[in-house]
């Protein structure tokens, strides 16, 4: 079943234009990446699809309802996740306080939604009491991730995770989204690490200057000869 369909789509910042016609599908339970060079409209797209920019013209369904235009907390409680690339932990509070905020659409996160978070991402359990601005960068991450898995949405939205991780942590950090992914959440995923992103990922887009340019399984991109000399670098 087709979660979230795009088609046709045209938005931007204010008067500014930044995708043209842009089509995306992530199916139930699918792991779906968007790659492509810098200013290539990756995050406008995903931040399209949560209401954070100007939507101009197009189609924007999830779960067959649409929701183009809907400001974002009616979208993140129809059952999608967003963690932005930056700014995406409140500092000041601690682990728990910024998993608890996670749950603000239910009341608050329950005892059994960090008890899933904890589960998933055990260094958040063992720094529960210590405030988010403390931690490592990649545990931030984690922490950001684990407060939109609060709410159990059908699809996580991942804007760079990676960015600004050591290599290593990179590696961990898409270990735990195929483990989101593994356990039924369909995932979206916008990276400039493509490599890492369409071997780990069922399907793929590549956007560059706001429009669409290939399409097809992460392996087939990954083993075009004109995606890789355009887009991976060889």
């Amino acid at each position: 079943m087709t979660l979230l369909a795009v088609d046709d789509l045209d938005a931007g910042y204010g008067d500014l234009q930044i995708l043209h016609g842009v089509d995306l599908a992530v199916d139930d339970g699918e792991y779906v990446a968007i790659v492509g060079p810098n200013g290539a409209g990756k995050s406008t797209a995903m931040k399209t699809v949560v209401g954070l920019t100007t939507y101009m013209d197009g189609r924007i369904a999830f779960e067959g309802q649409d929701i183009a235009g809907l400001a974002t907390q009616k979208i993140i409680d129809r059952g999608i996740g967003y963690v932005p690339q930056t700014g995406n932990v409140f500092a000041t509070l601690t682990v728990e306080e910024n998993l608890r905020l996670g749950g603000y659409l239910d009341g608050g996160a329950s005892d059994a939604a960090l008890e899933r978070v904890y589960e998933q991402f055990p260094v958040l359990e063992e720094r529960t009491n210590q405030r988010a601005g403390n931690l490592s960068g990649g545990q931030q991450q984690m922490l950001a991730m684990g407060r939109a898995l609060v709410l159990d949405p059908s699809l996580l939205l991942l804007d760079e995770p990676s960015a600004g991780l050591a290599p290593d942590l990179v590696t961990t950090m898409f270990d735990h989204i195929d483990r989101i992914n593994a356990a039924g959440t369909a995932v979206l995923i916008v990276e400039q690490n493509a490599k890492t992103a369409l071997d780990r990922c069922e399907r793929g887009y590549v956007l560059a200057q706001g429009q669409n340019r290939y399409a097809d399984t992460g392996d087939a991109l990954l083993a075009d000869e004109a995606v890789r000399r355009d887009f991976l670098g060889g």
